[in-house]
């Protein structure tokens, strides 16, 4: 071969394409860097520092020895296990109702004509704020003192309960602020969705005879079931590490009542100061949360399959 044909080879679009991948990882190389300092080596060093029995000094932490006593001792922890189950169900209860009220108001949003704008608007309110600044408003409505929810449970009630001092109403109550919060986040997923769905479907359903419920559960239900999962995928993720939210409210009290795996990691590392354990809390809380994130897509997609099959 010549070295004009070689050459005319080399400059061909294959040899483009591996120009271009090769300026395009020259351009996120920085990225990648700066997003495999600040997040994948915390991760792996955490995951490490799990399985070590560490030691505090006026220098630092040294780390005596490697054991996988701390998972050991996580498993045996009665507090761990009622972080769990206190975390499941937070995550369960708030997912579904943000689901179900979020879903009626797209629903309720979609058929509106003029305004639809301005409510949105005021809908993305809570949304907006920062959990930390919600949870100091909802702490003012519960104080037992002068709240507004104290005093309207007065009202029909008869007595004023110390909604923030009971484990049930405490629950219940931090239940309410993040549904409260959330809810806009999965109402406009959903509307979005809702606007992108072809008229010809309901048009076809309409002529078929459906009345409203029956074309809600055969025609639009399953034509949002990927817009549902994003909303339901990011939910999950959000509600089984919260944190700021009982930390503000009750600090996880009172007792252990609202004792999140996340208040419980933050306890453990920085107020023990036990290292070891409170990485593996961290370490066991992230692997929970993949393994709901895998089943509940694995499921998603299991049931998507079937639709379309159908």
């Amino acid at each position: 071969m010549s070295h004009k044909t070689k050459g005319r080879a080399d400059a061909g679009p294959g040899s483009a394409r591996r120009r271009r991948a090769r300026v395009g990882w020259g351009y996120t190389a920085p990225t990648l860097l700066v997003v495999g300092a600040v997040t994948i080596f915390p991760i792996l060093f955490s995951v490490v520092l799990s399985f070590t029995t560490v030691r505090i000094t006026y220098d630092g932490f040294r780390v005596d020895s490697f054991t996988t006593a701390n998972y050991a001792a996580l498993l045996n922890s009665s507090e761990w296990r009622e972080a769990l189950l206190f975390t499941l169900f937070y995550t369960v209860v708030t997912v579904l109702v943000e689901l179900v009220l979020g879903t009626l108001a797209a629903l309720v949003l979609e058929r509106l004509g003029a305004g639809r704008g301005w409510i949105m608007a005021l809908l993305l309110v809570p949304w907006s704020l920062i959990t930390v600044v919600s949870a100091q408003l909802w702490g003012y409505l519960y104080d037992a003192s002068y709240g507004l929810a104290t005093w309207f449970c007065e009202i029909f009630l008869g007595h004023s309960p110390v909604i923030l001092g009971t484990p049930a109403t405490a629950v219940g109550g931090m239940m309410v602020a993040d549904i409260w919060k959330t809810t806009p986040f999965v109402a406009i997923i959903v509307l979005g969705g809702l606007v992108m769905l072809s008229r010809d479907v309901f048009e076809a359903a309409e002529i078929d005879g459906l009345n409203a419920w029956s074309t809600f559960w055969r025609v639009t239900l399953p034509q949002l079931r990927p817009v549902i999962g994003i909303a339901v995928l990011f939910r999950i993720l959000q509600a089984f590490g919260i944190f700021d939210l009982p930390f503000v409210l009750t600090q996880g009290g009172p007792g252990t009542a609202t004792q999140s795996l996340a208040i419980l990691g933050y306890k453990t590392l920085f107020q023990d100061l036990n290292m070891g354990p409170g990485a593996a809390i961290a370490t066991t809380t992230a692997l929970l949360v993949l393994v709901c994130c895998l089943v509940f897509l694995r499921a998603f997609t299991s049931q998507a399959s079937e639709g379309e099959l159908r």
